[in-house]
């Protein structure tokens, strides 16, 4: 098993579960975004939904291993937003019971063990981006003949 394989498919499995958590309670999850303070209520249901859709899409990208650096990038730019989402929410001293990374379904408090989580996520992304530089997947989609 290579460390491509690893990296794309635990990304992958990640983004899925977190995704689908997110979007089985979009109305808890709405809650839950509303705790950091960062967004007009206007603005909650479109971003609970998307963040939950964008995660299951990245999900899917990168278990496809089609266009590998591309998708990698992707996940590097999500979670570096969302390291960069709590770090500056702790900063400003808002206490959020549940972070909201698994939905509402594994309530953790909002902590920097958190925003360490999404730079080791962001490291991993960085890695399989230059694996994918290096040595593309074989699984890449083939054009027609």
């Amino acid at each position: 098993m290579t460390t491509q394989y690893v990296l794309r498919y635990g990304l992958a499995g990640l983004l899925a579960f977190t995704g689908v958590a997110k979007l089985l309670d979009v109305p808890g999850f709405v809650q839950v975004l509303s705790t950091y303070q960062a967004l007009p209520p206007w603005a909650l249901w479109p971003v609970a939904l998307a963040c939950g859709l964008v995660e299951l899409r990245l999900a899917e990208w990168l278990a496809s291993g089609q266009r590998l650096p591309q998708a990698a990038l992707a996940s590097l730019v999500l979670h570096s937003a969302f390291a960069c989402w709590s770090a500056f929410t702790l900063l400003r001293g808002i206490a959020v019971p549940n972070c909201g990374c698994f939905g509402v379904f594994w309530a953790r408090p909002l902590a920097w063990l958190t925003v360490s989580e999404d730079l080791v996520l962001v490291l991993c992304s960085w890695a399989l981006y230059r694996l994918g530089i290096l040595s593309p997947s074989p699984h890449r989609a083939r054009p027609y003949a």
